[in-house]
């Protein structure tokens, strides 16, 4: 299955982008780099990744996720991860992710943790 993003929004400021699908090496994982770099441009500053839809990640994938972090964390913006289940989870707990970026539930929760607008 292609890797799927689809941009929601949790009023009254966070952005959510939701990743379906296979976020492997290759030109998709890109496409997630661009968005949130898509967003930084919009001046948006509170960003969760909803990964309840993606059933496979690998190493790209990781580096993805991190690299984002990184370049929201420079631009004094923030990311949370959401949803994440099964091998995607173990995946990202085992190569240590969830002790750079929180993990919450679901994209519900991640944006209540971003605190009032």
């Amino acid at each position: 299955m292609i890797l799927t993003i689809e941009d929601k929004r949790i009023e009254p400021d966070v952005a959510v982008l939701e990743l379906g699908g296979k976020l492997l090496m290759g030109n998709d994982a890109k496409r997630v780099e661009w968005r949130i770099e898509e967003l930084l441009r919009n001046n948006e500053k509170k960003l969760v990744l909803d990964l309840s839809g993606l059933t496979q990640i690998d190493s790209i994938g990781i580096g993805i996720i991190l690299h984002c972090f990184g370049k929201l964390k420079d631009a004094q913006a923030e990311l949370r991860v959401a949803g994440t289940s099964g091998l995607v989870d173990k995946t990202l707990r085992l190569s240590r992710v969830d002790t750079v970026v929180s993990f919450f539930p679901t994209a519900a929760d991640a944006a209540k943790s971003f605190g009032p607008a």
